[in-house]
């Protein structure tokens, strides 16, 4: 990429105006102004735009993309009452296959390399191979967190099927696997069998917690004290957590995914970055569920600094102060959608940053024409208050090209949406058409307005009569 301004996220978040990136078999191999070429190499313009890390996405359930927007005014309730009891069970393998294969081209059409796909629609090893199939046969790369709503981790986690599909499918190549399942806070620890089985194969566990009203303190608490509060730990959310919870997980080097739009539109608590900041926990970012939300890191960003600057200015003011400098700044946010996910991942090493010899995943943010891009005054507010997914110009993922001048590359996303249209037709049949419309318009609840004293009962009689 030719004279962009490289946003390398390295350890002392150099900011490189005008400079190349150079990729050679995959990697990185220098970054600087006016580098030497080999003779036909692809040269990609990237003046007046942002090159940055492939960005990563640690908590998303993919599997739920055919469901897009089904849940825009659902509570938390509302989305445990469809999946957990009533309709995930109609999901077939190849219903997860679909979600899988357009969700992982939303991802990486938006400039975000590497998802953890939190898949807890996996009832049978049909369907973790079918997502597994999907994810190994698009562009980017994905962690499979395997998880199973319908039954206890340690049960499913236990079983011989599950535990061969673990180790056959555990690593290719841009394929990794996680175990995905929730701690319910019963003093009995039913889930240590699912922790001692994601010991015994090395991988790492992701759970939902300081989600209000389902899983809290006793969960962090409990996972602590049996041993399995182990530094690759991830907890998604962490919104409704005490002080005692946040020095627990600081304490063992656990990793926090915040969804800051989920947070702030479900319930689970109000995004934590704010009191993660201050106990020195890692973050990292995420998108949640397309059934709810956006799917894109710009949305991501966006919604964690405003949670973030909010937060603060409400605790100054309730103090009777105001804030005079914010704490979060727009470089820290696009830290954590790109380092600070590979790190959850425990791929620091070689994702997350633009440095020689790490992997050439990279992003290039520039949009010709679209005067929302003019002038490219502060490069990290550029990308996290300006940008959207549709300014995505190029994307490689290990140097391979797989969009370019706002195109995906060698997809055939006509077949992806088809597929993903024959779950829908398949769901909405099952459910019922009744039924399905109910499920995406729950009933509004009343609004009851106060009393208001600077009302007369004489306005109120001319607005009468007026009307």
């Amino acid at each position: 990429m030719r004279g962009g301004t490289v946003l390398t996220v390295d350890r002392d978040r150099r900011v490189l105006p005008g400079a190349d990136v150079l990729v050679l078999d995959g990697a990185v191999a220098a970054v600087g102004p006016d580098l030497p070429v080999p003779d036909g190499a692809l040269e990609v313009d990237a003046t007046g735009g942002v090159v940055l890390p492939g960005m990563v996405d640690t908590h998303r359930h993919v599997w739920q993309t055919a469901m897009r927007g089904y849940g825009a005014d659902w509570t938390l309730a509302q989305y445990f009452q469809w999946y957990y009891l009533q309709h995930g069970t109609l999901f077939r393998p190849q219903d997860v296959h679909a979600g899988n294969v357009l969700s992982a081209l939303e991802a990486v059409d938006a400039g975000v390399t590497t998802t953890v796909d939190w898949s807890h629609g996996l009832r049978t090893v049909e369907h973790a191979e079918a997502a597994a199939d999907a994810l190994t046969g698009v562009p980017g790369r994905y962690v499979l967190a395997c998880g199973n709503l319908h039954a206890a981790p340690a049960a499913w986690a236990a079983s011989p099927e599950f535990q061969a599909f673990a180790r056959r499918r555990r690593d290719e190549g841009r394929l990794a696997l996680q175990l995905a399942f929730d701690v319910t806070g019963d003093p009995a620890f039913p889930e240590r069998g699912a922790f001692e089985v994601a010991r015994e194969l090395g991988l790492p566990v992701t759970t939902h917690a300081g989600v209000w009203g389902a899983t809290g303190d006793d969960a962090v608490r409990l996972v602590h004290e049996n041993g399995f509060a182990d530094p690759g730990t991830v907890y998604v959310h962490a919104a409704s957590l005490s002080e005692d919870s946040y020095q627990r997980i600081a304490a063992s080097g656990g990793r926090v995914s915040v969804s800051a739009e989920s947070e702030q539109n479900a319930g689970q608590g109000y995004p934590p970055t704010w009191r993660l900041r201050r106990h020195g926990i890692d973050v990292s970012l995420s998108t949640d569920s397309s059934a709810w939300w956006s799917a894109d890191m710009s949305s991501a960003m966006r919604a964690t600094l405003g949670a973030d600057r909010a937060r603060e200015h409400l605790e100054a003011q309730r103090r009777g102060g105001t804030v005079t400098g914010n704490a979060l700044r727009a470089e820290q946010v696009v830290e954590w959608a790109t380092r600070g996910g590979a790190r959850a991942i425990g791929r620091e090493d070689d994702l997350g940053s633009v440095e020689v010899d790490k992997q050439a995943d990279l992003v290039l943010v520039k949009n010709d024409a679209s005067p929302a891009l003019t002038p490219l005054l502060h490069p990290h507010g550029h990308v996290v208050l300006q940008a959207q997914r549709g300014d995505v110009h190029t994307v490689l993922v290990a140097g391979r090209l797989v969009k370019h001048e706002h195109r995906l590359l060698g997809v055939d996303l006509a077949a992806a949406r088809r597929e993903v249209e024959r779950t829908v037709e398949h769901l909405r049949s099952r459910v019922g058409e009744r039924e399905w419309v109910e499920g995406m318009t729950p009933e509004v609840p009343e609004t009851v307005v106060g009393e208001n004293p600077y009302t007369y009962s004489e306005h109120r009689r001319a607005a009468s009569t007026e009307g």
